[in-house]
C-alpha cells in the first residue's frame, strides 16, 4: 500500500506538468489569436497559419493534457446519479466498477491514439496553410501521453482503493 502511494505522489509531478503545459498552451493561443486578429485589423495582414496551429495544436494541448489533473482531483467520471441510492458501500463499489469502466475506455482510446501517433508520425502529418505547410505530427502525440498519465493515475487509486479500508 505505501508503494502505491509513493507512486500516487511520484505522478504528481508529471500530472502537474501536463497541467501547466496546457494552461500555456491556453495562453500562447490567446497571444497567437491577438497577434492574427491586431495584424488583420490594423495591417491587413493576418498572422498565417493561426487557425491551423490553433485546431491542430493549441486545442488539443487544451482539452486532453489536464486529464490526469482532473483525476486527481476525483473531479472526471462519476456516477453521481446513482450515489443516493445506497450507502457508503454501495458508493464504494460502485466508485470502483466506475473506474473500472473508464480504466477500460481510457486504456482503449490510449491505444488507438497511439497507433494512430506513429502512424502520422511516420508519415510526417502537416496541414496546409495560406503560407505553406505545418507540421502537426508533434500534437499527435498529446493524446496518447494524456491518456497513459489518466490511466496509469486512476489504475494505480483503482488498487489503493480495493486494498485499503471498504466501508461496511
Amino acid at each position: 500500500m505505501r508503494l502505491i502511494d509513493r507512486l500516487l505522489r511520484w505522478l504528481e509531478v508529471p500530472i502537474n506538468l501536463l497541467l501547466w503545459i496546457g494552461l500555456l498552451a491556453g495562453f500562447a493561443m490567446m497571444v497567437h489569436v491577438g497577434i492574427d486578429v491586431t495584424g488583420r485589423t490594423f495591417f491587413n495582414r493576418p498572422f498565417m497559419g493561426t487557425t491551423e496551429i490553433v485546431a491542430n495544436v493549441y486545442m488539443v494541448a487544451i482539452a486532453f493534457l489536464p486529464w490526469a489533473w482532473i483525476e486527481q482531483r476525483n473531479n472526471h467520471i462519476v456516477a453521481g446519479m446513482f450515489e443516493r441510492i445506497g450507502g457508503p458501500r454501495f458508493n464504494f463499489w460502485l466508485g470502483a466498477l466506475v473506474k473500472v469502466c473508464s480504466l477500460a475506455f481510457i486504456a482503449l482510446f490510449t491505444w488507438h491514439a497511439g497507433v494512430r501517433a506513429v502512424q502520422q508520425t511516420s508519415a510526417g502529418e502537416v496541414v496546409e496553410a495560406a503560407g505553406g505547410f505545418i507540421w502537426v505530427w508533434p500534437s499527435r502525440w498529446l493524446l496518447p501521453i494524456a491518456g497513459a498519465s489518466m490511466g496509469l493515475h486512476m489504475a494505480l487509486r483503482l488498487v489503493a482503493d480495493l486494498a485499503g479500508p471498504k466501508p461496511r
